[in-house]
C-alpha cells in the first residue's frame, strides 16, 4: 500500500518554494531563511506491529524509535540537530511507559548531541503508539539523495544483513557517524538506508536514479544472525534470503564512482566493513550477475507496509 499512495501523493502534492527534495527520499530537504537547508523526517512505530510491550523492554522501544530516524538522516548524510516526540500512551500506567521510554531515548540522543525539543502526549484506549520526528542539518557537499547513482557506480555497503528479527532491529546502533565521515572525505553520488530489506531497498534507490543494480549475490555480506535464523525456521530459505529481505537492519547503501569506491575499500575507514556488492546499470530493475558477465532479473523482496 505505501508505496502506491506515495506514488499518488506525488502527484497531487502541489509545489513548493522552500520544498528542495520532498516525496520519494529518505528525509525531505527544506530551504530556511539565509539559503541554510533543514533536514526533516519522521517515523510512526506502533504496537502490535513494530514492538509488543508484552515481551519487550520499553527502553529498547525508545531507542528503536529514535534510531531509525537517526537512520534516515544517516542516509542522508545530514547532521542530526533536534527532534519533537510524539506518544499516545495507554490509559494504564502511561507515565511510568513514558519515563521508560525517554530512558532508551536520552541516551542515544546524547551520543549525537540531538536536542529534546517538545513534542505531545495523549493517553487513550488502544496501545502504545511513538511517533518522532528529527530534523538534520546536511553536509558541506549537500543531501545524499536517492537519484544521483548512475550506470558504473560501485554499490557499497556498511556491516552485514539478514536476521535482525533476533534482536538487532531494536538495538542497532545508527550509521550516522559512518556516513558523515564517508559523505566528508569522498565523493558518494547516492544513498538509502536498508529498512525494508536490502534487495527492495536497494531497487528502489535505483529506481529513483532511473537506472538499475546488478547484485554479485556472493559478496553480500551475510550476517551469524541470517545464518542463526534459516537454520531456526528450517524453511527452506538460507541465510542468503534473508539478507536480501529480512529488512531493518539500517545499514547503508551507496554508489560510489568506481575509483572512489576501491579507495574506500582500500581505506576500510570505518569500525564496521565496507563491502562491494555490485554495481549500477543503465537498464532499470533489479539484476543478479552471473560469473560469465551475463545478468538474470532478481525480484527484489522485503517489507511491503
Amino acid at each position: 500500500m505505501e508505496s502506491s499512495f506515495i506514488a499518488w501523493l506525488r502527484t497531487v502534492s502541489p509545489p513548493h518554494p522552500a520544498l528542495g527534495v520532498g516525496l520519494g527520499d529518505d528525509a525531505a530537504v527544506l530551504t530556511v531563511g539565509g539559503g541554510g537547508q533543514l533536514v526533516v523526517t519522521t517515523d510512526l512505530l506502533t504496537e502490535g506491529v513494530d514492538f509488543l510491550l508484552a515481551e519487550h523492554d520499553p527502553r529498547r522501544i525508545g531507542h528503536k524509535a529514535l534510531a531509525v530516524n537517526l537512520s534516515d538522516l544517516a542516509a542522508m548524510a545530514a547532521r542530526p540537530l533536534a527532534v519533537v516526540i510524539a506518544l499516545a500512551l495507554p490509559e494504564q500506567g502511561g507515565e511510568k511507559l513514558a519515563r521508560d521510554l525517554y530512558a532508551g531515548i536520552l541516551p542515544l540522543a546524547a551520543r549525537y548531541g540531538v536536542a529534546i525539543a517538545g513534542g505531545d502526549t495523549n493517553t487513550w484506549a488502544g496501545g502504545l503508539a511513538i511517533s518522532i520526528t528529527a530534523l538534520g542539518t546536511p553536509s558541506p557537499r549537500g543531501p545524499l539523495l536517492r537519484s544521483g547513482a548512475r550506470p558504473g557506480d560501485r554499490i557499497l555497503v556498511t556491516g552485514t544483513f539478514g536476521g535482525s528479527i533476533l534482536g538487532r532491529h531494536f538495538d542497532f546502533e545508527p550509521r550516522v557517524a559512518e556516513a558523515l565521515l564517508l559523505a566528508d572525505r569522498y565523493e558518494l553520488h547516492a544513498g538509502i538506508d536498508v529498512s525494508d530489506g536490502l534487495s527492495l531497498d536497494l531497487s528502489r534507490l535505483a529506481a529513483e536514479s532511473g537506472c538499475g543494480a546488478s547484485l554479485d549475490l556472493a559478496q553480500i555480506p551475510v550476517s551469524a544472525a541470517a545464518a542463526q535464523l534459516a537454520a531456526q525456521m528450517a524453511d527452506g530459505r538460507s541465510a542468503l534470503d534473508h539478507a536480501l529481505s529480512d529488512g531493518e537492519d539500517f545499514e547503508l547503501v551507496l554508489a560510489v564512482p568506481p575509483a572512489v569506491a576501491e579507495q574506500i575499500l582500500r581505506d576500510q575507514p570505518l569500525a564496521v566493513p565496507v563491502t562491494a556488492i555490485g554495481e549500477f546499470v543503465a537498464e532499470p530493475g533489479l539484476w543478479e550477475s552471473s560469473a560469465d558477465g551475463g545478468r538474470r532479473p532478481l525480484v527484489p523482496r522485503g517489507y511491503e507496509h
